[in-house]
């Protein structure tokens, strides 16, 4: 789509000719710019699932194999061949191989920032990272999540008490907590909350627990002694000197008040039990965290949360030990073991359980990760690092199902095909939910940004 004279983004880049802030948005809400020709899929998606490989997947050795390259790149696994032509994964995603209609897989991404940190803030948020090359602290200045960006824009839908947004498990971390997992400057009030199932088998290795919520029935605390012991710790916080206004402890106040908003209401409680399920639909997702999540985002996305992350590793790579996609070393066994079996089961589980209940069409299915693996096995058995070419998928929300967008090259080294980035996966997301490509946010300083710099992926 070309740019028109009067965009947002060419009126902004040419700055507001004097015009003040309030003016300016005022103006760009009021309808001044083009109206966006109809387009497929959009807003077709009320709400958003990301499943998240945290760690770097590999996608010769899951979306893209390449079975006719040497040993030493091609590696153990054999593909599956799916019932749509040209689609073939790995054979230890045999259940997303059923489903392969459904799916529309990109095998054409790539970035410039080879770091776990700074890649997964490009895929999180939507935007490069400000050091591609080394991590930086987490701020109120970065970019918000990909959840928070939509929690702004589809808000006042959000029925109360339920959040913008959530992430399940655990936070990601790599050497300090991980960034583009917050609302960023936008606010600890458009902050994911965090929570984590009570039941499902773990991911081995280290998941940081701090910061997250179990949501759910408490028999034993009443409304009533609830709302009492809410007012008493109001009373305390309010007679600190120190109070809770840091930038340290702020979050920690929002998370604890919206969590005692949300075990004050029944139907959050429910939202949030997975008691309550069918014993053959848990079974479905499976006993471990990953499935558990996965049912859950399913729960939340049906009470009405727009976007749902979950990631699905352990939350600390620590040192590339554990049970996540960074595998320096003995990628093929800790693949087929620990990481693609759960998330096969629960991402397959979750198709079906969507399209039974008559929601598929409504949710988009995200599959993400924050970049790919070299094509060439090292000394350990391990892949590393590749930002030059991965993939994702993306599935029902209006995605026409059974496709492959972009091409790699024969050797998985690059994309030889309509080549997209982080940023067009972000504009894809938005594009299902019905958010306007142009639709502007403001940073710490007052300045309005325009959320999306990428094109919608020709998936609808």
């Amino acid at each position: 789509m070309g740019e028109h004279p009067l965009s947002r983004r060419r009126f902004l880049r040419l700055g507001a000719g004097g015009l003040s802030l309030p003016a300016l948005l005022a103006l760009q809400n009021s309808g001044w710019t083009r109206a966006l020709p109809a387009s497929a899929g959009f807003g077709k998606a009320k709400s958003c699932i990301v499943l998240f490989a945290w760690g770097g997947m590999s996608h010769l050795d899951t979306f893209d194999p390449k079975p006719d390259a040497p040993s030493d790149i091609r590696g153990e696994f054999r593909p599956i061949r799916t019932a749509v032509g040209g689609m073939e994964v790995s054979e230890h995603l045999p259940r997303l191989a059923r489903q392969a209609r459904r799916l529309a897989v990109v095998r054409s991404v790539h970035h410039g920032a080879p770091g776990h940190r700074p890649a997964a803030y490009w895929n999180l948020t939507g935007h490069a990272p400000p050091f591609a090359l080394e991590n930086w602290r987490a701020s109120r200045k970065d970019w918000p999540c990909l959840g928070s960006q939509v929690a702004r824009a589809l808000g006042p839908k959000v029925p109360a008490p339920f959040p913008g947004t959530v992430s399940l498990p655990y936070p990601l971390a790599d050497a300090g907590r991980a960034n583009g997992l917050d609302g960023g400057f936008l606010g600890v009030a458009l902050d994911p909350i965090i929570c984590r199932p009570p039941e499902g088998l773990p991911y081995d290795g280290k998941s940081d627990e701090a910061g997250t919520i179990e949501i759910g029935s408490h028999p034993d605390v009443p409304p009533a002694r609830l709302a009492g012991r809410r007012a008493l710790l109001g009373s305390l916080e309010g007679a600190s000197p120190a109070g809770l206004s840091g930038e340290e402890t702020a979050p920690l106040a929002e998370w604890r008040g919206r969590a005692l908003d949300l075990m004050a209401d029944a139907r959050a409680g429910a939202t949030f039990d997975l008691s309550h399920e069918p014993r053959k639909v848990r079974e479905a997702y499976g006993d471990h965290i990953c499935g558990q999540s996965v049912l859950q985002a399913r729960k939340l996305v049906e009470a009405g949360v727009p976007l749902v992350t979950v990631f699905c590793a352990a939350g600390d790579l620590n040192g590339s030990v554990g049970s996540h996609f960074d595998t320096h070393a003995d990628n093929f066994n800790r693949l087929k073991r620990d990481m693609l079996p759960p998330i096969d089961q629960a991402s397959s589980a979750l198709l079906e359980d969507l399209a039974e209940r008559g929601r598929l069409d409504e949710t988009l299915v995200v599959w993400l990760t924050e970049f790919g693996r070299t094509p060439k096995i090292n000394g350990g058995g391990g892949r590393d690092h590749y930002p030059a070419c991965y993939s994702v998928a993306f599935a029902g929300g209006g995605i026409q199902g059974g496709q492959v967008y972009g091409k790699s090259s024969p050797m998985g080294t690059e994309q030889v095909e309509s080549a997209c980035g982080p940023e067009d996966l972000q504009e894809t997301i938005f594009h299902a939910l019905g958010i306007d490509p142009a639709f502007t946010v403001q940073d710490t300083d007052g300045r309005p940004l325009q959320v999306c710099d990428g094109k919608p992926l020709p998936l609808f």
